[in-house]
């Protein structure tokens, strides 16, 4: 039977403690036990429905957790107060002293300052590749090599990586394939396509009102009572643990996830394919001159379309800036970092998301000065939107008045 993952999500059903139809709110830090015995076993890991500690689980992080892993299919899910929260954890979990990892050379900046900066103070290393070129991921194993990493889509320059062939590599040598699937959740299912563990910054799509910080891991039962072992789980001793609060918010924002995707994709879209036409340098998924474009409509879950993301390639540094300024001025968007939201977010990654990585490093890889990185939002009237955009850039000089 075909995977649906909206439909996974709307087959939980949730009532609240007096029969409400949201689930109640696990107000507590801690809680209480029948018996020292059950204590005892609850630490130990094996009293199946009991709460420890908050920083362990909890009811309401429970909730979201199932709900999440649902929509990947994977077993179940962890929750955590951040996206960078699950990344950390998840690396570090798999990852020891004298060990190697293989990551996309396009990834987000906290994630690539993390391993480039950070990681090697524990005496891990990484090797940074083309994701699309397999040839080059698979030259890049080691014997010390634990995990391959990488993003469905990447952030900021959007290449599409092909989740089945890295499978195969990592399965081949023995290896966990980890993919960060924030940029497109619902479109593609990486777990149906052979990852191993599944990330997502709960922040941006997924929660979509910019209200709220959070992540999620997504994986097998064993793997997250790996991580949540009290005497060793990197996700319990870390302590990147999410307020309940936040995890009932965010529950209830994810039932209208298919939605949002779907009116993300349709615009997105539809801007790529009219900048396209006028023939500014734009970069979608949608479009079939992605290099990837094939890929990514094999991979993908048809219904909700290739994403809310696009890039556009100003010039300069100084066009990007005066067209993001003027983009605000005239209530198009927010000139700001993260992505999701239900107004349309834009910012220069080469100086703010992807700040973390060296200029020169960033013009190997393609990211120029001019790069502008759009979060599409959820305008009903995309062609009025467009109208606006098209006068802006007109009006800066990026495009030509007829």
């Amino acid at each position: 039977m075909e995977f649906k993952p909206a439909n996974q999500i709307q087959d939980l059903q949730y009532f609240g403690e007096f029969g409400g139809v949201n689930p109640s709110i696990s107000d507590s830090s801690t809680y209480t036990f029948l018996s020292a015995k059950t204590m005892f076993d609850t630490f130990e890991g094996n009293a199946d429905g009991c709460y420890l500690y908050s920083r362990h689980s909890s009811p309401s992080n429970l909730y979201l957790g199932q709900a999440l892993a649902a929509m990947e299919g994977t077993e179940t899910a962890n929750v955590t107060a951040s996206g960078m929260g699950a990344i950390t954890a998840v690396i570090l979990e798999l990852c020891k002293a004298n060990d190697h990892v293989v990551c996309s050379r396009t990834i987000y900046g906290g994630t690539y300052a993390f391993l480039k900066n950070f990681t090697p103070g524990f005496g891990i290393g990484t090797s940074f590749v083309d994701i699309t070129n397999l040839p080059a991921v698979e030259a890049a194993i080691t014997p010390d090599t634990k995990i391959i990493y990488c993003e469905s889509v990447s952030n900021p320059l959007l290449e599409v990586a092909d989740i089945k062939a890295l499978s195969s590599i990592a399965k081949k040598y023995n290896l966990k394939l980890i993919v960060d699937n924030t940029f497109s959740p619902l479109s593609i299912s990486p777990y149906k396509l052979g990852a191993d563990v599944i990330i997502h910054s709960l922040t941006k799509f997924i929660n979509g009102s910019s209200d709220t910080v959070g992540g999620v891991v997504c994986g097998t039962q064993e793997f997250i009572n790996q991580l949540r072992d009290v005497n060793s789980g990197a996700c319990m001793l870390l302590g990147s643990t999410m307020d309940s609060f936040r995890s009932a918010s965010i529950l209830k924002n994810l039932r209208t996830l298919h939605i949002r995707m779907q009116q993300h994709s349709k615009n997105a879209q539809f801007l790529a394919e009219r900048f396209e036409l006028m023939r500014l340098k734009t970069v979608y998924p949608g479009l079939p001159s992605h290099p990837s474009h094939h890929i990514f409509k094999e991979l993908m879950n048809a219904e909700y379309g290739y994403g809310g993301m696009l890039t556009l390639d100003t010039g300069s540094l100084e066009k990007a800036n005066q067209l993001m300024e003027l983009m605000q001025h005239r209530n198009l968007g927010y000139l700001a970092v993260s992505l999701g939201f239900y107004k349309t977010l834009f910012s220069a990654p080469g100086s703010s998301t992807s700040s973390e990585i060296p200029e020169n490093e960033q013009k190997e890889m393609g990211l120029s000065d001019g790069l502008i990185r759009f979060s599409i939002g959820l305008d009903a009237d995309i062609e009025r939107t467009l109208m606006a955009m098209t006068e802006c850039m007109k009006e800066i000089g990026i495009i030509k008045p007829a």
